[in-house]
């Protein structure tokens, strides 16, 4: 994360971790009505700086700055870190991105310009992670929202013990998964 103050980007290791098991994964029925009427085109990497730019666009501050924009771009560009994004009307509304790593993906952060868009990206990149037999999705912080879906803390060294254990395995490209969401029959949630 870059210090709001130096811009510095430093190394965070919470403890404990937050994770959302990926079969644990949990959808209210408000969401999943939303899921069932389509309300936005789930997309994979047609915007990554753009999601990015939504996620540092916070009335509070942010902490990713200009600096972090552009390393994380260059890892989006080396095919390491991923955006799945909601669009509505040819406008990106929401989404959320991270990077993969063997079988992990770790999600830095997400965003929406209308209601339930983070929420239907987030779904949609859980759905993707299964399809492409990811194993561990790291989210840092067991933040109110995120307990909704079904986050919960681990002590570090469990979390590394899972980590270790997923960028020893080989899924399927993201980029190849993303068929599997952009089709008029999307998998169900």
């Amino acid at each position: 994360m870059a210090d709001e103050l130096t811009g510095e980007i430093e190394w965070y290791l919470p403890d404990p971790r937050a994770i959302i098991p990926l079969e644990g994964f949990h959808v209210s029925r408000s969401l999943a009505k939303q899921l069932r009427q389509r309300t936005f085109d789930i997309q994979v990497d047609r915007d990554f700086d753009g999601v990015m730019r939504g996620c540092a666009d916070r009335p509070e501050g942010s902490w990713i700055s200009e600096k972090f924009i552009q390393l994380y771009g260059d890892l989006h560009r080396r095919g390491l870190a991923h955006s799945v994004e909601a669009w509505q009307n040819g406008r990106l509304v929401g989404g959320v991105y991270g990077v993969a790593i063997g079988a992990a993906f770790m999600a830095e952060s997400m965003f929406h310009r209308e209601t339930n868009a983070s929420k239907v990206a987030l779904a949609a990149l859980v759905q993707l992670l299964r399809e492409g037999g990811f194993t561990l999705l790291d989210v840092q912080f067991a933040t109110p929202h995120l307990l909704q879906f079904g986050a919960i803390e681990i002590p570090n060294a469990l979390y590394s013990c899972l980590l270790r254990s997923a960028v020893d395995t080989t899924p399927k490209p993201l980029n190849i998964v993303e068929e599997v969401i952009t089709t008029n029959e999307r998998p169900s949630m």
